[in-house]
């Protein structure tokens, strides 16, 4: 018995699939590779970035992301006047999923504390990163069509982290910035020192 049918037939028996158009391609636009780097910020129309109406959506991804204080948290911060200041207003969400490298305990759940509520701080992306050397995050972050000046900015990020107390942290955190004005640039940075090494990449969907 086929238990997925398409058309009413099995698949088995299916001679021709459709095919799905409309998706979009990555764009690489711009690289930063963190060195005892206080932040990493791209702003548009400086260095070769491009954070505008080219594309609806963007997506920077974080590779192996190591802070220089154990237990630190990357975040990010948003500007709607290039850079001069990072603190557009946000509401956000934060999920988590753990587990522990003994197998002592696993827990999913909502983060209160690390989510906002019309807030100009800091979006947590992460729990406490550990500062090892085998320890690091990776991760995405997905902004989408930050040029509106009619609509609010939503976001949305992934993470895993390798805890500074040995735990793997999955982290899901959606949210906007409650502004009509085009957000033109965006910044990460660790709660507490330097970023020591990585790459943050931003890239366009076309």
């Amino acid at each position: 018995m086929a238990l997925i049918k398409l058309n009413n037939k099995a698949v088995s028996n299916a001679t021709a699939f459709g095919s799905i158009t409309g998706l979009g391609s990555m764009v690489f636009i711009k690289k930063l590779t963190a060195s005892g780097s206080s932040t990493l910020s791209f702003v548009d129309g400086a260095s070769g970035v491009v954070l505008d109406d080219t594309y609806k959506e963007y997506v920077f991804t974080f590779k192996d992301i190591h802070p220089a204080t154990n237990g630190a948290k990357l975040s990010v911060n948003f500007s709607i006047d290039s850079g001069s200041n990072y603190n557009v207003t946000k509401t956000t969400t934060f999920f988590r999923a753990s587990h522990y490298e003994d197998n002592s305990d696993a827990t999913l759940g909502y983060r209160t504390g690390q989510d906002l509520a019309q807030s100009t701080g800091e979006q947590e992306l992460t729990d406490q990163v550990g500062n090892a050397n085998d320890e690091s995050m990776i991760g995405t972050l997905q902004l989408f069509n930050p040029s509106s000046t009619t609509f609010t900015k939503h976001f949305i990020s992934t993470t895993n982290s390798y805890h500074a107390l040995n735990i793997t942290q999955n982290n899901y955190i959606a949210g906007y910035c409650n502004t009509t004005s085009a957000v033109d640039g965006i910044r990460f940075k660790f709660s507490s020192g330097n970023i020591d090494s990585g790459d943050i990449c931003l890239y366009g969907i076309a």
